[in-house]
């Protein structure tokens, strides 16, 4: 993890780098709870924060490099009164805003397995853009107002 404070704290800008492994899960969602924390999140929305990162990442790992190596990277700071999160790849290009959300009125027996992650990330951040970055690769960004809680 890399810090990298521009002036106060509070604008402080922190980013991860990590193998895309199923077993850095666990180091992705502490490094989003301990930066959102640090940045002043409030325990809500950090925690949304935690569980969408969580679900893009898992994603981006099992259907984006689908067992090939590769990396993630993950940048989060402060703008205005939201936290910014960009998760970047270079795995199989993925626009994760166009999936339509899925339909929740179907009996569970009825539903395809699976296919919740982009809604639940969805559900828990305030927004989610998508482009492709200069290298050809894929960046996702979330925005989540810091004193907002419970999935808006």
């Amino acid at each position: 993890m890399q810090d990298s404070p521009a002036g106060s704290g509070l604008t402080m800008e922190s980013a991860l780098r990590v193998s895309a492994e199923l077993d850095n899960l666990a180091d992705i969602r502490r490094f989003v709870e301990i930066t959102a924390m640090a940045l002043g999140a409030s325990q809500d929305a950090t925690d949304d924060l935690v569980q969408a990162v969580d679900e893009l990442a898992a994603n981006i790992i099992q259907h984006g490099y689908r067992g090939s190596p590769g990396f993630i990277e993950i940048e989060m700071k402060p703008e205005q009164d939201a936290l910014v999160i960009c998760l970047r790849d270079q795995a199989q290009l993925f626009d994760p805003t166009l999936v339509p959300p899925p339909d929740l009125a179907l009996p569970l027996e009825k539903r395809a397995l699976g296919g919740l992650g982009i809604h639940i990330a969805r559900q828990c951040a305030d927004s989610m853009t998508y482009r492709i970055t200069a290298e050809g690769g894929n960046e996702l960004t979330l925005r989540k107002k810091m004193n907002q809680g419970g999935n808006t």
